[in-house]
């Protein structure tokens, strides 16, 4: 078991990557904010990420923390974890065993026109669903000479 108020936070993210890109399940000693007691819990990574930096009126800055998205084993379902909050863990060399949701695809939102002639552009665009999204129908390599000029 690592405590991770003895070490550095990059030491405990290298070790964090390292169990997300090895496949391997992490138990964690985790208190949530506002709570007194932990909660154990082991947990499969998905992915590390920060969240986004506020500043409030009185000038105070929150957030920019790092948050830990994983499948957590007791609920079976995506969780999300902040560093700070983990207090100690231990890396297993047990393989993740639970199936993890797919990631979502992002659709593009229509443009707004800011003019006539960007709205007639966009017209244009539209009508015509095989050159709107701007990608070659066929892929092009260097030996085919069908599609030469």
């Amino acid at each position: 078991m690592k405590h991770t108020a003895r070490q550095p936070q990059t030491k405990t993210l290298a070790d964090f990557y390292r169990a997300l890109d090895r496949q391997q399940a992490v138990t964690i000693t985790y208190l949530k904010p506002g709570e007194t007691e932990p909660t154990v819990r082991t947990i499969e990574i998905i992915e590390l990420r920060t969240t986004s930096v506020r500043i409030t009126k009185s000038g105070e800055v929150r957030g920019g923390g790092i948050v830990i998205v994983a499948m957590c084993r007791l609920r079976q379902e995506r969780r999300e974890f902040h560093v700070s909050g983990v207090l100690a863990y231990t890396l297993h060399r047990i393989p993740y065993v639970l199936e993890h949701p797919a990631n979502t695809t992002y659709e593009r939102p229509a443009p707004a026109a800011a003019d006539d002639a960007q709205a007639l552009f966009y017209y244009e665009l539209a009508r015509d669903k095989d050159d709107a999204d701007h990608t070659p129908r066929v892929k092009l390599t260097r030996n085919d000479t069908s599609l030469a000029a």
